[in-house]
């Protein structure tokens, strides 16, 4: 019986839905209604590609599950607040997110500020603390922590939304500046996540460098694919079709068409996929994300 990516991703995701459940406290009796935030937006679905991601990559390596988790569970939570603050008025103005309402339309701008930063701040103690009683080596976690944090902040995620904002409504935008952008604030997090899954696994260098190559083709194949779907519809975007048209969005679509976007989507995946052709079969479920996440509807 072959590969089934569908029944994989199901099972990843459940867990680590239980693990940020039992991460996430709640207490009925606080007085304010912050973990209840947090916990709206990091538990109200989502594909949990970041943390999947790094599960396979740790997978292809021989790894397990439980030391991993904690690590891709804290990289949800960093994404998880990115996209609470992405949806703010001052940014994207979103009104749906994950098929649900947006953080700050339930509980105010406020609140969801603060949901947000907390989800990014108790990331890094979680990495820590749950790291080490996984078993990590100080050593690997203070390379992890690092290798997340500069993905995370101004030299990645943020500088990417930051280039985002700063292209909307510019009229003689390039493809190269379009590519850098989502190299940024789409690509960065899931190269860490890919890099960081296959170092706890005991990935040597060699090996590294041939996923750095797997993971810059996916991330920009996956939001090349997302932006077409912003355009055409399809049955996993769990947000508002359109809305890079009404933000004044710069997308690839918009530059080069629908077809040429889609096109490139392809020969992105391929490139990723040979650039792991010689791993062996513990890796399949990297080579299966990256077709699923190509072959999603347009």
């Amino acid at each position: 019986m072959g590969f089934n990516i569908k029944s994989y991703l199901a099972s990843k995701r459940e867990l680590v839905d239980r693990k940020l459940d039992s991460l996430l406290k709640y207490s009925p009796k606080s007085i304010t209604p912050l973990e209840e935030s947090i916990r709206y937006s990091a538990l109200s679905g989502g594909k949990r590609l970041r943390p999947i991601l790094m599960i396979a990559a740790n997978e292809a390596f021989g790894g397990k599950d439980e030391k991993v988790l904690p690590i891709a569970c804290a990289l949800e939570m960093i994404h998880t607040y990115s996209l609470i603050h992405d949806d703010l008025p001052c940014m994207d103005d979103d009104s749906l997110r994950r098929g649900v309402p947006t953080n700050h339309n339930v509980y105010g701008e406020a609140v969801a500020v603060l949901a947000g930063d907390a989800l990014l701040t108790d990331a890094f103690n979680i990495m820590i603390k749950e790291g080490l009683e996984s078993g990590l080596r100080p050593k690997i976690l203070t390379e992890i922590v690092s290798d997340i944090s500069s993905a995370a902040g101004s030299g990645g995620m943020i500088r990417g939304q930051a280039i985002d904002l700063a292209l909307e409504g510019v009229n003689d935008v390039s493809v190269d500046q379009v590519e850098k952008m989502h190299s940024l604030k789409t690509g960065a997090m899931i190269e860490v996540a890919i890099s960081v899954g296959a170092k706890i696994g005991g990935a040597n260098d060699k090996q590294l460098k041939k996923l750095s190559v797997f993971a810059k083709a996916l991330g920009l194949s996956f939001q090349i694919v997302d932006d077409v779907l912003d355009i055409e519809g399809g049955s996993d975007m769990g947000k508002e079709v359109g809305a890079d048209a009404r933000n004044r969005k710069t997308t690839y679509p918009e530059l080069v068409g629908l077809k040429k976007s889609k096109r490139k989507a392809e020969v992105l995946t391929k490139k990723a996929l040979k650039s792991i052709k010689d791993f062996n079969d513990k890796a399949t479920p990297l080579r299966e994300i990256a077709l699923y996440l190509t072959d999603r509807k347009f």
